[in-house]
């Protein structure tokens, strides 16, 4: 990821699950008393993990809160409570389940069908590809729509609640293409339920947010889950930039219906809890929703357990341990780039429990959340947590056969499989060069192995053309609990023979920092530049020959993504076209709507006639990137901003010096060879000094 990062792929923040890491069960003996005690010791646990700034908790039960609590990290290193009213934090992908549930009782009113083509409700809905007609609403719920990932293009904002994201999303599709079949497979897709948004928009011809009020949260008694228009800012939990203590403005997504909702931990875990009755859904609906969705398509055939096996709208709905005890959890995380969340419901048993934190991993979240359900059912019931491992296997020839899977394979990023013909997996890691090679061995029951006997991978041929790596572990961290993995970790990458020359001209093209052009002014992306901007020139992805990242090079200015792989592996692709302008300066456009300028491109600023100058954002509404050179380093800027509008300082290490969004910074001191940036509306003029 190290060097993916550096690309423009990595400019596309998008509501991420994370990697999947877990801790084992803290025992409660009973009563409200051992169960709070559980729940603080999963949460300090998953703070600690996950460096969380602070954690909220609430148990649901039959009605009812029974334990809930809010935690901060203190210097120490240690968590201490936090008194007053519960917190509110953005739910981030969790507000998926309350655009499945809007959506079901559409369906149960005999609005739409599940099965309809979307196109039936959205005639303005086009891409460009023919096959767009094939997706159905369904799939927009269980992620097999076969859409590229995530347009979120000014989709992450600071305290601006515009929700431009979602209003460019048609226009932003009819210029893409599948990367798969409609139905061919399930993987993770943001972009689909903003369409799903906008479908139970067209079909009850109300603004969503009324419609979330009115079908969901008045039903359900929900008086503190918030959109990010709503005023809830004494009681919003902190956020912060890394390495800085002073507090952020609000995290906003403008793709509401995928993830931009804020709740408290007891109005997310009553909304779960509302998902265990009738209230809100049929039983036939929540059935709906908790049948495995994902096995309607391309998934490994391994009888194991994995942190994913999608529902309509659920991440998992057969979530361990609950699973190998007969019990159906149903599973739900979310991570905007502050916030973090997890929600574990059990139907049959009426619970359900919601973490939220500022700062952490949704996993962590998910995991604690588990561990109080478990905490309460340990009263009851004779709950199993069996240490998971390897079936037992013995070193074995391997068949000569396997040595043709051997090449480049990608997913978030790329590996390289060598195979010896003595049944040795060589892993290596070209995008990651400080990661070591890592041996695996072939055993008779068809897995490669560590030495350890930690984790097997196994390469698999499938019916649709592709080979794949399969992997399964699994992992124990001390405090909660184990999760397994058991899924395609990435797919081979089809040979690509190109001519040396055109390889070597993209991978410069590609190898240098870039500067995000079409983002609005209070967009999140200018906060997560640092690392992008300490790319030296030259600095080339490290691919398979014929690729970029897991992008196919086509011809001197197009690479097309390849990618079909289901889970998490092959989510958020985009197309990419090069372009020179009248300097020739490299411009990138992704097909997900994003623009992109070398960063080479960036002419240095000017301190004008006399110490004044002026910026004025041009008719395409591009920002407006400087370099600092020897004019203006050294010198203090005042700028006199226009409205809807803001700039943002770099330092020559990528730091942020100052902004207006961040701090309404309205000057900085300017250094030598830092950046700086002004973007806004169309014909936004700001007035600088330089002193």
């Amino acid at each position: 990821m190290k060097q993916n990062t550096k690309t423009l792929s990595a400019l596309l923040l998008a509501l991420v699950l994370s990697l999947s890491l877990v801790l084992p069960a803290s025992a409660a003996q009973g009563g409200k008393a051992d169960l709070d005690e559980a729940a603080r010791t999963a949460v300090s646990s998953a703070m600690t993990y996950g460096q969380a700034a602070q954690a909220s908790w609430a148990v649901w039960q039959d009605g009812k809160i029974i334990s809930s609590g809010s935690q901060r990290a203190e210097e120490d290193g240690g968590s201490g409570p936090l008194e007053g009213e519960s917190p509110v934090y953005g739910a981030g992908s969790v507000s998926k389940i309350f655009t499945t549930a809007a959506v079901m009782q559409l369906a149960e009113a005999g609005k739409l069908d599940l099965d309809q083509p979307v196109v039936r409700y959205l005639p303005s809905f086009k891409m460009a590809d023919p096959r767009y007609k094939d997706i159905t609403v369904r799939m927009l719920l269980n992620h097999s729509s076969g859409l590229m990932g995530s347009s979120f293009t000014s989709g992450m904002l600071f305290d601006d609640p515009s929700t431009t994201a979602t209003g460019n999303l048609l226009d932003c599709l009819a210029g893409q293409r599948l990367k798969a079949d409609p139905g061919a497979y399930s993987v993770y897709c943001n972009d689909g339920f903003t369409l799903a948004e906008l479908v139970v928009e067209a079909v009850t011809d109300m603004n969503f947010q009324d419609c979330l009020h009115a079908s969901i949260f008045d039903k359900a008694g929900l008086d503190e889950t918030y959109f990010p228009s709503d005023n809830f800012e004494s009681r919003r939990a902190d956020i912060y930039q890394a390495g800085d203590k002073r507090p952020l403005p609000k995290d906003c997504l403008g793709v509401i219906g995928a993830g931009g909702l804020y709740a408290t931990a007891e109005d997310l875990a009553s909304f779960g809890g509302a998902l265990t009755g009738t209230a809100l859904l049929k039983k036939s609906s929540l059935d709906a929703m908790a049948a495995p969705e994902y096995a309607n398509g391309l998934w490994p055939e391994e009888d194991s357990p994995d942190a994913l096996s999608y529902g309509l709208g659920w991440d998992s709905v057969e979530w361990y341990p609950f699973s190998a005890n007969g019990i159906t959890a149903l599973v739900k995380g979310g991570d905007t780039q502050y916030y973090h969340a997890g929600l574990v419901v059990l139907p049959e048993y009426k619970l359900a429990a919601a973490v939220l934190s500022s700062g952490g991993v949704s996993t962590y979240n998910e995991m604690a959340a588990s561990q109080m359900l478990l905490a309460v059912l340990r009263e009851k019931e004779g709950i199993v947590e069996p240490p998971l491992k390897l079936p037992a296997a013995e070193k074995a020839p391997m068949p000569k056969e396997l040595l043709d899977c051997a090449g480049y394979y990608g997913s978030l990023t790329v590996y390289q499989v060598e195979l010896s013909e003595d049944g040795t997996l060589t892993m290596r890691y070209p995008a990651m060069p400080d990661i070591p090679p890592q041996e695996f061995f072939y055993h008779d029951d068809g897995t490669f192995r560590d030495e350890e006997g930690a984790s097997a991978l196994r390469l698999v041929k499938e019916d649709n053309g592709q080979t794949y790596l399969y992997q399964r572990a699994f992992a124990d961290l001390p405090g909660l609990g184990c999760l397994p993995t058991s899924n395609y970790a990435a797919m081979k990458l089809p040979e690509n023979n190109i001519d040396p020359a055109l390889q070597e001209k993209w991978n410069a093209m590609m190898g240098g920092a870039v500067l995000p052009m079409n983002e609005r002014y209070s967009s999140q992306v200018y906060a997560a530049m640092g690392a992008l901007l300490q790319v030296e020139p030259g600095d080339a992805i490290k691919s398979a020959p014929g690729y970029v990242g897991s992008l196919r090079i086509e011809d001197e200015t197009h690479a097309r993504y390849v990618l079909q792989v289901p889970g998490t592996g092959g989510r958020d692709g985009s197309d990419v076209e090069i372009r020179r302008d009248e300097k020739g300066g490299l411009w990138f456009y992704q097909s997900n709507g994003g623009v992109y300028m070398d960063m080479n491109a960036a002419p240095n600023l000017s301190t004008g006639s006399g110490g004044k100058a002026a910026c004025t954002i041009q008719p395409n509404g591009y920002a407006r990137w400087y370099k600092v050179g020897d004019n203006a380093g050294g010198k203090t800027l005042t700028v006199q901003m226009p409205e809807d509008a803001g700039f943002w300082v770099y330092d020559a290490k990528g730091n942020i010096a100052a902004s207006s969004v961040l701090w309404d910074d309205a000057s900085a001191k300017l250094s030598k060879g830092g950046l700086i940036v002004f973007a806004g509306d169309p014909g936004a003029r700001f007035e600088l000094t330089f002193q």
